[in-house]
C-alpha cells in the first residue's frame, strides 16, 4: 500500500476515490478540539464560581455535555466535521462514504474511553496503526471512516465579454454544458478550448479563437448579460 487512497464502489456501480486520514492529522484535529473544549470549560468555571454551589453543579453538567456530546453534535450537524476536523480538512463518514448519523457518531465517540485505555489513547493509536483504514476501536464498532474532504476551489472570475444570443435554441443540459465550459476555462489550455469549440463549427460557423470567444458571449447571455 503506497498511499491512503481507496476505491469505493457504490450500489449504482460508480467508483469513488476517497483518501483516508492517518493518525497524525487526526491527532492534530483532536488537539484543536480539546483546546476549544478546555477554553470553554475555563470560561464556564470562571463564570459559574460566582454562583456558588449551584454554579458548580451547572459547570459539572456542562463539562459532561461538552466532553461527550461536543463531537457528536458537530459530526452529525456539520457534515462530519468538528472545528478541529474542519481546520485539518478531514471529516467522519460511514464506511460507504455516506454522511454519518446519530447512532454511528454516538457509538464512535462514546467508545473513546476504550481507545483511551490504558493511558493517552494508546489502544486507539495501536488500532489505527495496524488497520489499513486507520480505524480506532470506535470506528470499527460504528462502521465509520475519517477521510480527507476536498475544499471547493474558488470559482474563476467570469470573463469580460459582451453577450450574444445562441444561434439555435439550447436545451437545459446544453446550457449547463456551455456554462461549465466557460467556468472551467482556466483548467483547459487554449488549444483544448479551441478543439472543443471547433466541434460546434456546423452550428456556429466559426473556428479557433473566434469560436471560443463566441461561446463566451453566448454563455454571458445565458447568465443574464444583455
Amino acid at each position: 500500500m503506497l498511499d491512503t487512497y481507496r476505491k469505493l464502489e457504490t450500489p449504482e456501480n460508480i467508483d469513488l476515490d476517497i483518501q483516508v486520514a492517518g493518525p497524525v492529522v487526526r491527532i492534530m484535529a483532536f488537539t484543536i478540539d480539546s483546546l476549544i473544549r478546555l477554553g470553554v470549560q475555563i470560561a464556564l468555571l470562571m463564570l459559574m464560581t460566582l454562583l456558588g454551589k449551584f454554579g458548580m453543579g451547572v459547570f459539572l453538567i456542562s463539562t459532561f455535555v461538552l466532553e461527550w456530546f461536543y463531537p457528536v453534535l458537530f459530526e452529525v450537524l456539520n457534515r462530519g466535521q468538528t472545528p478541529g476536523k474542519r481546520a485539518m480538512g478531514v471529516a467522519v463518514v460511514n464506511d460507504d462514504s455516506t454522511p454519518v448519523g446519530w447512532t454511528a457518531s454516538i457509538v464512535r465517540n462514546f467508545l473513546r474511553i476504550v481507545d483511551f485505555l490504558p493511558l493517552g489513547y494508546l489502544t486507539g493509536l495501536v488500532s489505527m496503526t495496524v488497520n489499513k483504514d486507520f480505524k480506532r476501536i470506535g470506528d470499527l464498532a460504528a462502521g465509520t471512516l475519517v477521510v480527507y474532504r476536498d475544499r471547493p476551489a474558488p470559482a474563476a472570475p467570469w470573463p469580460e465579454s459582451v453577450s450574444s444570443p445562441p444561434p439555435v435554441a439550447l436545451s437545459l443540459p446544453q446550457q449547463r454544458a456551455l456554462l461549465a465550459f466557460v467556468e472551467r476555462r482556466n483548467q483547459l489550455t487554449l488549444a483544448r478550448q479551441q478543439e472543443l469549440a471547433n466541434h460546434l463549427q456546423p452550428v456556429l460557423q466559426k473556428q479557433g479563437d473566434e469560436a471560443v470567444n463566441y461561446l463566451y458571449r453566448v454563455a454571458t447571455w445565458l447568465r443574464g448579460g444583455r
